[in-house]
């Protein structure tokens, strides 16, 4: 099992944090150079549980996440429901107020790969690749 956890803090609210993460389109911005696109609504909101977004990287083939559990400005959990070289995928986006004005992610992924040597080397790219759009976050 290949685990990530990136926790980083933001000068701006939770509600805020939330609002930009928990929109799938935004994601594009975390996952660059990722094309991302809303392809189902959820029950409840647009991004909300039952919500998948296609995902396409590069010239890997698209893969479907879907929303399974949403806590407004606390948490987002999604999954891998659709066309990846992973199994047993989960993500999970907790948010919390730094007690100054500001919000902080704690942000971890679980997933197996198919085939061997696969998890290793998409855990690599991925940590490197949201820390880096992390980085880039302005609201």
């Amino acid at each position: 099992m290949q685990r990530i956890e990136i926790s980083k803090t933001f000068p701006f609210s939770v509600d805020k944090l939330f609002d930009f993460l928990s929109d799938h389109e935004n994601l594009e911005l975390i996952f660059a150079p990722a094309k991302i696109q809303r392809i189902k609504e959820g029950k409840d909101s647009p991004n909300g549980v039952g919500s998948t977004r296609n995902m396409k990287i590069l010239i890997a083939p698209a893969f479907h996440e879907t929303v399974t559990r949403v806590v407004p400005n606390e948490l987002i959990e999604y999954t891998i429901t659709k066309g990846s070289p992973l199994k047993n995928h989960k993500g999970v986006m907790r948010f919390s107020d730094t007690g100054t004005g500001g919000s902080r992610l704690d942000y971890t992924i679980e997933f197996e790969g198919k085939l061997p040597l696969i998890g290793p080397i998409i855990k690599a790219g991925l940590d490197q690749g949201i820390r880096r759009g992390l980085n880039r976050l302005k609201l």
